[in-house]
């Protein structure tokens, strides 16, 4: 028989809202194994004891901000209003049916104003110390990567601004390695003030040389900045939207558990925001044997920051970049001995200089490679010089 018209919107009923959550439900499965109570020995000094209004109990924040990224909730308004209708989040953070819940903007400000920087640290700690107790932490092999966060900002509301130029983490110890290096060679060490000012790449831009040298010398690069979000950076890659973004910079163990995150605009490499990273995670896990990372981590610096501590770098190959077409990169032979580089022709190319970058460089004799029967497959230089 069929049955019309379903609408008992009106009925009282008696219930216990510990009834309605299913038995197997996550929400419940997380309440019996975490003990929320140590929030409180956390955020108890940012409290007052004896003045001021009761404050809204805040292991329910923590609780909505939980429930925010288990459920992959977009926003905190969005999340304050499933809350305030879903009876299994109302069970999770102790309220009645016809209770109230925590307005959005309450929750934004406790975690902006009220909750500092260590108190998120130190919850990120104790939810690690629980894994570890477990048995479920495995840091031997740790995994390192950056994510792009999309920020919510328009790409087309957004001015020039002139900001201090990010030195290298490994600047004074590689400027240092390259003068000794150079010395070796009977070269002048380099200074840091001489260093030219470096060409524009915009076309037609009229910047005078003094103007470029001031630039230089006052350490300084031009970038976009967002007018909305001026924290993000304007991330571009490859085929990849144009957008203004932050990236995750993330180390993780072999189970996938997070280890340790840097937050950084989305226009920082990878292998500059390596360093906190790796600091940060070696020093709170000494234990750690191998760093697992893509290709972009494979510079000299990290190279050589992972290897002397005595640790192991898991990286992908990078073909060597050589001219399309020319001389593969294995046929140019590096001579320790005599210092020098021999040519798929069996010809010398002889120690240059050493470059601020820490490369040295190993130029041929032009008198011989004017007549060169292969060098169309070596360079295309005009003065007939392979470097």
């Amino acid at each position: 028989m069929l049955e019309r018209g379903k609408m008992d919107r009106n009925v009282i009923e008696m219930v216990e809202i510990d009834g309605l959550v299913p038995e197997g439900h996550l929400l419940r499965k997380i309440d019996k194994a975490v003990d929320f109570n140590r929030l409180y020995e956390m955020v108890e000094p940012l409290y007052c004891e004896d003045n001021g209004r009761p404050s809204v109990d805040p292991v329910v924040l923590f609780k909505m901000v939980l429930i925010q990224h288990l459920y992959g909730l977009p926003s905190l308004r969005r999340t304050a209003e499933e809350v305030s209708g879903n009876i299994y989040y109302r069970w999770f953070l102790g309220y009645t049916l016809q209770e109230e819940t925590p307005h959005f903007s309450t929750v934004s400000y406790n975690f902006r104003h009220r909750f500092t920087e260590e108190t998120v640290d130190q919850v990120f700690r104790w939810i690690l110390e629980e894994v570890a107790e477990a048995g479920y932490l495995s840091p031997k092999a740790v995994f390192i990567d950056g994510t792009h966060i999309k920020a919510n900002a328009n790409t087309k509301k957004q001015v020039k601004v002139r900001i201090p130029a990010a030195s290298r983490h490994y600047a004074k110890e590689l400027m240092e390695e390259v003068n000794t290096d150079r010395e070796l060679h009977g070269k002048k060490p380099f200074d840091d003030d001489d260093e030219p000012p470096a060409p524009t790449k915009k076309p037609r831009d009229n910047t005078s040389k003094k103007k470029l040298a001031r630039r230089k010398k006052e350490k300084q690069r031009t970038v976009p900045q967002s007018v909305t979000d001026p924290d993000s950076g304007l991330f571009v890659k490859g085929e990849h939207k144009r957008q203004f973004a932050y990236e995750a910079h993330t180390a993780c163990d072999k189970h996938g558990f997070v280890l340790e995150t840097v937050i950084t605009p989305g226009n920082v490499h990878d292998s500059v925001a390596f360093d906190e990273v790796y600091d940060r995670v070696t020093a709170d896990f000494p234990e750690v044997e191998t760093i697992v990372a893509d290709s972009a981590y494979k510079t000299p610096h990290i190279c050589k920051k992972v290897f002397e501590d005595g640790r192991a770098l898991s990286t992908a190959y990078k073909r060597p970049q050589t001219m399309k077409g020319g001389h593969e990169w294995w046929k140019y032979v590096y001579d320790e001995y005599y210092n020098c580089v021999l040519c798929p022709e069996y010809q010398v190319l002889s120690y240059r200089t050493t470059n601020r970058d820490g490369y040295r460089e190993y130029r041929s004799d032009p008198r011989i490679c004017v007549n060169c029967p292969t060098r169309h497959l070596c360079t295309h230089s005009k003065d007939c010089v392979k470097t």
